[in-house]
């Protein structure tokens, strides 16, 4: 087992990874950039090492940094948690070459999931339903219309390299089709360097489900059911929640056994999710997948009782996992509370503050790196907290969101807190009858 971890992430996930951490017997440590000197991950690691500026290329971006504050604290592993260098194969392989174990994915692995249009054929491969489009790569818009023809309007381009809706577009008619391909591949290649597209039949209205995984060395795979990511507002997840109240036992047992299929056919090693889009007929098509932690990961954790960052540093130290699939013993949900005012648009909502109440009681589960006092950086994402909670029933569990959410107290800036309070009332989100264009129509005018 390894001795030192060094956490290349910040806020509460690396918060939630030092926790697991010291759980287990290993020594912790952080890295901070000079904005976040004083948030608790700091603090509560057992050595930290500050890596540059705010911004997050001078500092959680930088692998010379990263790599350096490993090597003199002498960590033999590396978390990245979430986001930033998580799905970055370029340093999973520095990490390796430096003897350092990258607690993720390895570099070919990354690289593989991580194209889109290579993801989509290898999971064909494996026998993976994927949702009708391009071979590959599309080199010329004139190919791309004479497809769109072929499988017919609406459609949807996708940047290879992309991802948070960046680099694209739906497009319903072919008059539309030159701008909006212009459009994706410049934004392509301004976010990520990179402007090659293909393209999708466009599911309308689906509902956005995962499927969490965990592979090992020894060439197995288990899943632990799914998550309901539905909810989301411009391709950004706004709450989540397992069971899905949208799939049969028989639709659950199908996306599980190809989920395995995927990761087993390239044998992943680690957590993971295989994303898909289920349709009103229940069919089910492969999106992509993701080859690290997620944000909601803690939902799964309270419905299976299973501690996924502990099995992400076992699988990563070499130890075989159970084989075993899991399936949700309760109901669970998350919302995430992001310094943002929604009555304005969701406007990013910085700054101090200054009155902090937590909420608790049985089945109520904070995952937060704030407190009183704490001046919220502008330099990174908006997320400072996660309210997750569990019950026995998805009625039971709306109902203890509200109360929870009632409780939270957080004051000196704007957060989601009134949107998500608003949600739990709201009938459509209430029946479970909702699908991904559920923001489109949420009125946020009396928040």
């Amino acid at each position: 087992m390894f001795k030192k971890i060094l956490i290349a992430n910040r806020g509460e996930i690396a918060l939630r990874i030092i926790r697991t951490c010291k759980e287990m017997g290993i020594k912790t440590v952080a890295v901070f950039s000079t904005a976040d000197r004083d948030s608790l991950h700091v603090r509560f690691a057992d050595e930290a090492v500050c890596i540059g500026p705010p911004p997050s290329r001078q500092s959680y971006l930088s692998i010379p940094a990263i790599i350096s504050a490993a090597e003199v604290t002498g960590a033999d592993a590396i978390h990245p948690g979430y986001g930033f260098l998580s799905e970055n194969a370029e340093f999973s392989r520095i990490c390796s070459e430096h003897g350092i174990k990258f607690i993720g994915a390895s570099a070919e692995m990354i690289n593989s999931m991580g194209d889109k249009a290579t993801a989509k054929e290898t999971m064909k491969r494996a026998g993976v339903p994927v949702i009708p489009g391009s071979d590959g790569l599309i080199d010329t818009v004139e190919e791309a219309k004479e497809l769109a023809k072929a499988i017919k309007y609406p459609v949807i381009i996708k940047a290879t390299a992309g991802g948070g809706g960046r680099g694209m577009r739906i497009i319903r008619e072919e008059s539309e089709f030159d701008k909006l391909w212009e459009d994706a591949k410049m934004e392509s290649a301004a976010a990520f360097g990179n402007d090659a597209m293909y393209m999708e039949k466009f599911v309308e209205e689906p509902r956005h489900i995962e499927i969490q995984i965990v592979g090992d060395k020894f060439g197995k795979a288990c899943h632990l059911s799914e998550r309901d990511c539905s909810i989301q507002r411009r391709h950004q997840k706004l709450c989540e929640e397992t069971p899905s109240p949208a799939l049969s036992e028989e639709l659950r047992k199908k996306m599980g056994d190809a989920a395995i299929a995927g990761a087993t056919a390239i044998g992943y090693e680690g957590a993971g999710t295989i994303e898909f889009l289920v349709d009103k007929n229940g069919d089910f098509y492969f999106m992509e997948m993701n080859t690290r932690i997620q944000v909601e990961h803690p939902i799964t954790e309270e419905v299976t009782d299973f501690d996924l960052i502990k099995e992400q540093i076992k699988v990563a130290a070499g130890i075989a996992i159970s084989g075993q699939n899991y399936f949700p013993k309760l109901y669970a949900l998350e919302c995430r509370i992001n310094a943002e005012d929604p009555a304005n648009g969701f406007r990013p909502s910085p700054g101090k503050i200054t009155n902090l109440h937590l909420p608790g009681g049985h089945g109520v589960r904070i995952d937060s790196h704030v407190y009183s006092g704490y001046t919220i950086p502008p330099n990174y994402d908006s997320m400072i907290a996660k309210v997750i909670v569990s019950g026995q029933s998805r009625e039971e569990v709306l109902l203890r969101m509200k109360r929870a959410l009632q409780e939270f107290v957080i004051e000196g800036i704007k957060t989601t807190i009134p949107f998500h309070i608003k949600l739990m009332d709201d009938p459509t989100f209430k029946s479970g009858q909702f699908t991904t264009a559920f923001m489109e129509t949420f009125d946020l005018s009396d928040l």
